[in-house]
């Protein structure tokens, strides 16, 4: 076998406690009374109704509008495409189309404190029109302030409010992303343009060429970019001195749409959880009490190997908490139900039972007279199609399950729309802890097992399983 670097084992090792760490209690910078979120951690992920309970609002067209059938199912499908797009699958949504109404239940915002639900729902009933327009003259008496202190412009005055370029309808897609400009990252929108869109782009940086294109989400100006080149292949880039949350916020409801008509509130109200946050809490200590047994019983039994697969393990949870609360700022936090807690959990003893197959293999090779280098080589090598067969199986179950209840709604039709949530957060969470026990429990476990066995000391069969010391 040849061997790995010594060092290898201390730093995968590092790098698993730092990301299980940083993924659990997140990191924060602090600039004045103002907090940034620079990665997310387990208080960012949005808890599901079952758990945090949520908002129940009814939604109708706004005065002296009278939507038709079709003009009310365009209007829940941006509503569905916008909670979709902010990783909110445990919701319910109806139209009610004898009285032209809209019906919507979600789950509250990640680090809501005041419960209001008038505010939750702003997000998934805005407008949300983004338009291109000449130059950035605005109605000065309009100005308001962010939380953060700065200016917002409001209300486009002159050429600027007569003229419009182009809107979000002819938006292709929008990405939050970030881009370095004189050795500063920041944060941008990235745009593209359906064909159409392409051409009147094209157009209007022609005609705006060392002028400003101001951009507008509905009446507020959230960039003002200098034309220093024209723009013929349909792609631009959003800047507007934003956090990573107000870029990702602005490409979701670009990429959502604007709805067909404006909605208004007819009431609105608080859901209670079914379950409730005991309940998590129960789910909580049932998992932290399993994962000290396991670790226990790993390093009893197995020794090294054992003590290796705990580690694998701990870095297995991270990736799939990392895959929930939205660990980086690009990405929105995900819905978490119990059963997705349920799913999180089975997936880790998934996790270990591939490493209790590596971990048998070995002590098997050491009692056929090998020594503890091709023990290792060949343990980890014959086990691992049985681990590749089992993972497998389990992974077409969890996609079986994404595709039928998650937003695609495969068969809502015959199940309804309550599951959606529930159902979705353990097929995702399932297919998730699977996916990360192939980079853990079988990429850095067996990396880690490989390394540590090259000190002198730790070469004894008997920490591997073996019955006597390696001549």
């Amino acid at each position: 076998m040849k061997r790995v670097a010594k060092p290898v084992f201390f730093i995968v090792a590092i790098l698993i406690i730092a990301l299980a760490y940083t993924s659990v209690f997140g990191v924060t910078t602090q600039k004045g009374d103002i907090v940034t979120t620079r990665i997310k951690g387990v208080s960012d992920i949005r808890w599901g109704i079952d758990i945090k309970g949520g908002v129940e609002a009814t939604f109708q067209p706004a005065e002296g509008v009278t939507a038709t059938e079709e003009q009310l199912e365009a209007a829940k499908s941006v509503i569905e495409t916008r909670m979709v797009s902010y990783n909110i699958t445990d919701y319910e949504l109806y139209a009610d189309q004898s009285a032209n109404k809209i019906i919507v239940r979600f789950p509250w915002k990640e680090g809501t404190t005041n419960f209001d639900p008038y505010s939750a729902i702003e997000e998934i009933s805005a407008t949300a029109e983004l338009t291109f327009r000449p130059g950035n003259s605005y109605d000065t008496s309009a100005t308001t302030y962010a939380e953060d202190g700065s200016v917002v412009m409001r209300t486009p005055t002159g050429e600027t409010a007569e003229t419009v370029f182009l809107t979000g309808a002819n938006v292709k897609s929008a990405q939050a992303g970030v881009i370095t400009e004189n050795g500063t990252p920041q944060y941008v929108v990235s745009l593209e343009f359906d064909d159409e869109g392409a051409k009147l782009f094209e157009q209007a940086t022609t005609t705006q060429l060392n002028q400003t294109i101001s951009i507008w989400m509905d009446d507020v100006l959230i960039s003002y970019p200098t034309v220093k080149n024209v723009i013929s292949d349909g792609k631009a880039q959003i800047s507007g001195d934003f956090t990573a949350e107000e870029a990702t916020n602005l490409a979701t409801k670009i990429n959502a749409g604007a709805l067909p008509f404006s909605l208004e509130t007819v009431n609105a109200g608080s859901i209670s959880p079914t379950l409730g946050a005991n309940s998590l809490y129960a789910m909580a200590v049932a998992a932290v009490i399993a994962l000290v047994l396991i670790a226990l019983f790993m390093i009893i039994v197995f020794r090294l190997p054992g003590f290796v697969a705990v580690i694998a393990l701990l870095g297995q949870l991270a990736i799939t908490i990392v895959a929930v609360s939205g660990y980086f700022p690009v990405f929105n936090s995900f819905t978490m139900t119990l059963p997705g807690i349920a799913g999180m959990i089975l997936s880790i003893g998934m996790g270990v039972d591939a490493n209790i197959i590596t971990a048998e293999r070995i002590k098997e090779e050491l009692r056929n007279g090998k020594s503890v280098d091709s023990a290792i080589n060949a343990g980890t090598k014959n086990s691992l199609s049985a681990i590749i067969d089992g993972n497998m199986t389990v992974i077409i179950v969890a996609v079986i399950l994404i595709l039928v209840f998650g937003p695609f709604n495969l068969l809502s039709f015959m199940f309804g729309l309550s599951t959606t949530g529930a159902i979705y957060a353990f097929g995702y969470t399932l297919l998730v802890g699977v996916i990360s026990n192939f980079i853990m429990g079988i990429a850095a476990a067996r990396l880690m097992l490989k390394s540590i066995s090259g000190f002198k000391p730790l070469r004894n069969p008997k920490l591997y399983g073996g019955a006597k010391n390696e001549k």
